[in-house]
C-alpha cells in the first residue's frame, strides 16, 4: 500500500481530487467507484472547482456508487442518490445515464443486487474505486463478519454505522436498518484503489488497518490483500494527542 499523510483534511481533499481529476483527464473512459459520507465531500468540492477552472470534462466518464438506504426514495435528501447530486453530478458534465447507484425503492431488493452485480459486469471494471473507513473497520455498508466473497448484497447495519450516520437524520430512529452495498469481492475487483482516512474517530480503525490480522471481523483488512492501494490520511488519524471518540 502507498501511504501518503496530509497536514489537514482540506489538504487531503485537494491530494485526492487532484489525483482523480489526473486520472480522468489520462483516460476521459474511465468507470469510477463513488462513495458518500462526510469524508470524500471535501474532494467533490476540489472536483467541482477543478471542472470549473480547468475544464476536466466527465462527459463518457462511468461511475458506480458503492450502495443505497434500502426503502429510500431517491429524491429524500438524505439518500445517496440526492447526496452525490448535491455534492458532485448536478455540477459537473457528467451523463446521468452513465451514473450508477443502487435502487433502493426496487420492490425486490434482491433482485436489484443482482442487476447492479450484471451493470457492474457491463461497464465495468471500476479502474479506480474511491473509499472511506468506517471506525468499525467496514468498507462501503459492509460490515464486521462480512464474507471476503460477497457480491452486492442486502446488509443490516450496526447500531454504531446507524448512530455514526444519525448525524445526518433528525433522528437517529430515521435511519434506515438496512442497505444495498457493493459486495467486498466486488470492491477488490477495482484495479486501483483510494482510500481517504480523516478524523481521529478513525485512530484505531487506520491503526488496525496498517497492523492489524487480515480478518472478516475488519472488512477494510482486505484491502491488504489488493496489488494496488493509495492510502491519503491526514493528521489527526495519527495525533496521538487526539481523543477517539
Amino acid at each position: 500500500m502507498d501511504i501518503i499523510t496530509t497536514p489537514s483534511y482540506e489538504a487531503l481533499s485537494k491530494e485526492a481530487a487532484s489525483y482523480v481529476s489526473r486520472k480522468v483527464q489520462k483516460n476521459p473512459h474511465i468507470v469510477l467507484g463513488l462513495a458518500t459520507g462526510s469524508t470524500p465531500t471535501g474532494m467533490y468540492e476540489q472536483l467541482i472547482k477543478d471542472h470549473i477552472t480547468s475544464g476536466t470534462s466527465y462527459q463518457n466518464v462511468t461511475t458506480f456508487n458503492l450502495d443505497e438506504y434500502v426503502r429510500m426514495n431517491k429524491k429524500n435528501p438524505n439518500s445517496y442518490y440526492a447526496f452525490m447530486e448535491k455534492h458532485l453530478f448536478q455540477h459537473i458534465d457528467i451523463q446521468n445515464e452513465l451514473t450508477f447507484i443502487p435502487d433502493g425503492m426496487s420492490t425486490d431488493p434482491q433482485m436489484e443486487c443482482s442487476i447492479y452485480e450484471e451493470k457492474l459486469r457491463k461497464h465495468g471494471p471500476i479502474d479506480l474505486q474511491i473509499l472511506g473507513l468506517g471506525a468499525n473497520g467496514h468498507i462501503g455498508f459492509n460490515e464486521p463478519g462480512t464474507s471476503f466473497s460477497s457480491r452486492t448484497h442486502i446488509v443490516e447495519l450496526t447500531d454504531s454505522t446507524r448512530k455514526a450516520n444519525s448525524r445526518f437524520f433528525k433522528d437517529i430512529d430515521d435511519v434506515p436498518t438496512h442497505a444495498i452495498t457493493m459486495g467486498i469481492a466486488s470492491i477488490m475487483e477495482a484495479k486501483e484503489i483510494l482510500l481517504l482516512v480523516a478524523g481521529a474517530n478513525k485512530k484505531k480503525a487506520y491503526e488496525q488497518l496498517l497492523y492489524g490480522e487480515v480478518s472478516e471481523d475488519f472488512p477494510a483488512s482486505i484491502l491488504k490483500k489488493h496489488p494496488c492501494v493509495k492510502i491519503l490520511a491526514d493528521q489527526s488519524v495519527l495525533d496521538t494527542s487526539s481523543i477517539i471518540a
